[in-house]
């Protein structure tokens, strides 16, 4: 059923109906805390569900925190608690006393407050949604998500408190910047570095800074550390008028225990699973999401309707999508399902349900963050898929960071894990990661994940960048490691931002800007079609050199196409030799040693980008260039068109 778009406060039987179907996607302009005016009288409409409890008070700064105001039944719905307060308004902080089914009152936070106090605090605050004047219709009349594949996508991840720090004092030590300055400085650098998207992890409000925002307590407010919603609207709003996309992590699969969240909102499991062996997730320390439940698929489809219709973000990424998928997901004591097996199948119907609605109903789309191996999880709903856009490619992390690690004198024996990956690389719709789960926990940043020294490391890092935005997939990079960051990711510190300075570390940046600018340049590396045809291999066997060759091309012709060669080896090897298709003016349009003062061309004399052509057979083609290959040298060559 569509949606319903009013802004009028009142319930009506309708909206109830639709709330209990689990299609109400709208509903959160009716439940929560709404500036509202009755018999000529200002103040706000309070809505809470609890069907469950026994009695429901509001308490707010306005009136005296010790003031109850109870709260009643709505006439169209029995679960629904409301009440009109004159004269509270924009900015005053408020909290519900829930008398539960169990006859315990619990001070809680509004489950659907659009913005909340600064954590250790944690009272709701009351805030209209139509407030901001935005100004991206310009990047609004342009965008198209149903061509996502056919477009370049190159997403910078970033943690917004700790991508840079303001001034510390002893008033404010954590030094976060506000949403307003982080948009301005942070949609320079990405236009500078030539991203396309940035995802923000963490910004639905949660009380943890160490959880990263994925342990989530507010789904509807922007995390305060950084500002008011309005503020975090001038930043997706910023990034938007700078051509930039915006994705925001959101957790649809677990909720924190904290006693004044959703946790036994009404003294019943309300918001989590009622099946004990289906409630928690021990791993997280968490609450489990009922998706089963009708009103919690409303809860959670209109949140997602939410950011993308009043923040107009691009797109959401789902977290921990198996985590939904198995009922024995982190569970030594696991229920099956009605047919015997381990799959979830009332989270399965929800992630489908979540994607068609949000799919066909809003300018959004949605990207699973899936460790499973499950088929179709991009698959269309009507295959019975999930309907996911696209999904991050954990297995080419995995096999390729494997590989990375390895001494370059064992990469021989590892050759295949580097290979293999394309083997799988058409079955999803993937996007390429290399994220901020890969950079903490001892695990090392990137450039001091593989062997060898400080230059060696260097240069194997380039390559590996280049695999990655010639691979097929769109592509993820963490913050920081675009320069090199050699330490991990902290949370509670500013990434290194001085080392940009440093000749290597600045080598990589250029390296990183001139890779991102061919990478948008060539449709042949981002029309992620899933046409087998548009990846060829040239040279897959090379393990002895740790060398690879490919071309990435359109599946008709070679119109457009290039050829990759990746020596991922610390030798240099004089004549080298790959096959190619036809004769003709090969073209080297990217190379790992440009960036480097007097880098040049490999096999020439004053940087000419031609490379020599010999006819003769090698690699199956009739034709072949040859050059001198530098350690670790990684090229992008056009050829003729």
């Amino acid at each position: 059923m569509e949606n319903n778009d009013s802004r009028q406060v009142m319930l009506s039987d309708f909206d109830s109906f639709l709330f209990h179907q689990g299609t109400n996607y709208g509903i959160y302009n009716k439940l929560g805390a709404h500036p509202d005016t009755e018999s000529d009288i200002q103040g706000t409409k309070f809505m809470v569900w609890a069907p469950n409890a026994q009695a429901v008070a509001l308490i707010c700064a306005r009136t005296g925190w010790e003031n109850e105001q109870w709260m009643h039944r709505c006439e169209f719905d029995g679960g629904i608690w409301e009440l009109f307060l004159p004269g509270v308004g924009d900015g005053d902080a408020y909290r519900y006393i829930v008398t539960g089914a169990d006859g315990v009152r619990r001070w809680k936070s509004d489950p659907m407050a659009f913005r909340t106090e600064l954590r250790p605090a944690n009272a709701s605050i009351v805030c209209p949604l139509d407030t901001y004047t935005w100004h991206d219709d310009a990047y609004q009349s342009q965008r198209d998500n149903t061509k996502v594949n056919e477009r370049p996508m190159a997403i910078y991840e970033v943690h917004l408190g700790s991508w840079k720090k303001g001034f510390r004092d002893g008033n404010d030590q954590d030094g976060f910047l506000n949403y307003r300055q982080l948009a301005d400085d942070l949609a320079e650098y990405v236009n500078y570095m030539g991203y396309t998207h940035v995802e923000l992890m963490g910004i639905c409000e949660y009380p943890f800074d160490l959880s990263w925002g994925y342990q989530v307590t507010g789904y509807y407010a922007p995390t305060s550390r950084y500002g008011t919603p309005d503020d975090f609207r001038y930043f997706v709003d910023k990034l938007h008028q700078a051509g930039i996309g915006v994705i925001l992590d959101w957790v649809p699969s677990h909720f924190c225990k904290d006693e004044w969240a959703m946790r036994y909102f009404d003294g019943t499991r309300l918001y989590e699973n009622s099946d004990p062996l289906r409630s928690e997730f021990p791993v997280w320390g968490t609450m489990s999401f009922d998706h089963g439940k009708p009103e919690v698929r409303s809860f959670l489809i209109s949140n997602a309707f939410y950011w993308i219709n009043e923040f107009h973000v691009d797109a959401l990424r789902v977290d921990a999508v198996a985590s939904m998928l198995y009922n024995d997901y982190d569970r030594k004591e696991w229920r099956p399902n009605m047919f015997g097996g381990r799959m979830n199948l009332e989270s399965m119907d929800f992630l489908r349900q979540l994607n068609y609605e949000v799919g066909g109903k809003t300018t959004g789309y949605l990207i699973a963050e899936d460790s499973s191996a499950e088929w179709g999880i991009t698959a269309d709903v009507k295959e019975n898929g999930l309907g996911f856009t696209l999904k991050w490619n954990m297995g080419w992390m995995n096999d390729t960071l494997k590989y990375l690690k390895k001494d370059p004198v064992y990469r021989r024996w590892h050759h295949g894990e580097l290979t293999h990956t394309v083997d799988y690389a058409f079955s999803e719709s993937y996007v390429l990661v290399l994220s901020h789960d890969e950079v903490v926990y001892g695990k090392h940043s990137m450039v001091e994940k593989a062997p060898g020294s400080i230059m060696d490391r260097f240069g194997g890092l380039k390559a590996l960048y280049t695999y990655q935005f010639t691979h097929p997939g769109k592509k993820l990079l963490f913050m920081g490691q675009d320069f090199a960051q050699e330490r991990e990711w902290n949370v509670q510190e500013s990434i290194d931002w001085h080392l940009a300075d440093d000749f290597g570390h600045r080598d990589i940046m250029q390296c990183m800007r001139n890779l991102l600018e061919v990478y948008k340049k060539y449709p042949s590396l981002y029309s992620d079609s899933r046409d087998t045809r548009t990846f060829e291999w040239v040279n897959r066997n090379d393990a002895d050199r740790d060398i690879l060759c490919f071309i990435r091309r359109n599946p008709w012709s070679y119109d457009g196409a290039v050829l990759v060669v990746l020596n991922f080896s610390p030798n240099r090897y004089d004549g080298y030799t790959c096959g190619i298709p036809f004769g003709g003016t090969y073209r080297r349009v990217f190379d790992s040693y440009d960036s480097l003062p007097g880098g040049g061309s490999p096999g020439e004399i004053g940087g000419v980008p031609e490379l020599p052509v010999f006819e003769g057979e090698c690699d199956g083609y009739r034709w072949h260039l040859c050059y001198d290959l530098r350690p670790f040298e990684a090229m992008i060559i056009e050829l003729p068109s």
